[in-house]
């Protein structure tokens, strides 16, 4: 067996401070009030990874690259039949790549519709000058009666396969997402990890951010 860096450093930061935000969107969400302001913040950091997970898929380490994911309509199907099995894929298997693209899409739709909606009261995202109010309203709907719904149930879900895994397969799929390594019979090809690739990441945060910046401050 050998021990594979397949999860760099930037990957699993980037894994955890969504966690740790969508926690922080869903809790002050809820509360309202005075803490929407921290709502928009982390709305707004949730956008600036979004744009650097989609970027890192490129220019990221090996395995974190979008050409490794496995999610065509043949290995699901293998997958779900049982002809493959997830320690087969040292990167993400074919349903957990199909996961992490819906889990960012609807992140992203999230995002996207908090940015133009209005409650009408004390609250409204900084584009919605820029759209009309019929826009606004079906954003504003999608944001808290849809959107909501489906990210809950998508982190339930994920939260789910993860306990599953760990008691029905033996499997633990945290393990490798804090330390970054996995064990492969192959010698299979391990993702860069240098100081250099994380200064990379550096970069490419700082100007999703930046992105981020300048598309909420756009002045009507």
């Amino acid at each position: 067996m050998n021990k594979v860096r397949v999860w760099d450093l930037p990957t699993r930061i980037f894994h955890w401070a969504l966690a740790i935000l969508v926690a922080g969107l869903v809790i002050s969400g809820e509360l309202g009030g005075e803490a929407m302001v921290w709502h928009f913040r982390f709305g707004y950091c949730v956008g600036s990874l979004i744009i650097f997970r989609l970027t890192w898929g490129f220019v990221g380490g090996f395995w974190s690259r979008w050409r490794q994911f496995s999610c065509s309509p043949q290995s699901l199907k293998a997958f779900l039949s049982g002809k493959t099995s997830s320690s087969s894929y040292l990167g993400h298997s074919p349903t957990g790549s199909l996961s992490v693209l819906v889990i960012l899409l609807f992140l992203a739709a999230q995002v996207g519709s908090g940015l133009m909606s209005d409650d009408e009261i004390s609250n409204a995202g900084p584009l919605t000058p820029w759209v009309s109010e019929f826009i606004v309203q079906w954003a504003t709907y999608w944001h808290k009666e849809i959107g909501k719904v489906v990210i809950l149930s998508l982190v339930a879900l994920h939260v789910l396969v993860i306990a599953w895994y760990f008691y029905k397969k033996n499997e633990n799929l945290l393990r490798p997402m804090l330390t970054g390594d996995k064990m492969s019979h192959d010698n299979a090809p391990a993702s860069k990890d240098r100081p250099v690739d994380w200064l990379k990441a550096i970069l490419l945060m700082a100007a999703s951010a930046y992105a981020i910046y300048k598309l909420i401050n756009l002045v009507p």
